[in-house]
């Protein structure tokens, strides 16, 4: 009987885990990245961060393991000619939402350890200046996809 009991307790733990996870008053909608060709160094994310708290917060930070660097940027007009800058935080109003699309704001992975193949999720922990960092699934779309196409990713 003992082996069942540390089992439901794990299982209980973990349920925990995750739900503090989710305690964050900013969610992830829409987390989707662009599929790269074979050996690409470089892809871009895009989201929808909503505020649904009473306080104004930045996106500060970004993780993941399949690429040696990860940031927040954005693509310009500069001189009539496109260019990307980094950014140090992206606002997110309260009870607002903050969008990251192509063309716009994205997160920029710089080294990618492999190739993002469609169809493929891989973990991204965002961290904000205020809200508990949120760890979600990037979904990846088609090459060149201008929107995201899978179902079931808000989270």
């Amino acid at each position: 009987m003992k082996p069942i009991f540390f089992i439901a307790a794990m299982v209980l733990a973990s349920m925990g885990l995750a739900q503090a996870q989710s305690t964050s008053t900013i969610v992830v909608q829409s987390l989707w990245a662009r599929a790269t060709p074979p050996g690409a160094k470089t892809g871009a994310v895009y989201l929808v961060l909503k505020n649904n708290g009473d306080a104004d917060d930045e996106l500060i930070g970004v993780e993941t393991p399949i690429a040696a660097i990860a940031g927040l940027h954005a693509e310009i007009m500069d001189g009539g000619v496109m260019k990307m800058r980094p950014l140090k935080f992206v606002d997110i109003k309260s009870h607002g939402l903050a969008t990251l699309k192509p063309g716009g704001m994205h997160i920029m992975l710089t080294g990618l350890k492999q190739p993002l193949k469609r169809g493929v999720h891989f973990p991204m922990t965002l961290k904000f200046a205020h809200a508990a960092p949120v760890t979600a699934q990037v979904a990846v779309a088609k090459v060149g996809a201008s929107v995201p196409e899978m179902e079931g990713m808000n989270h």
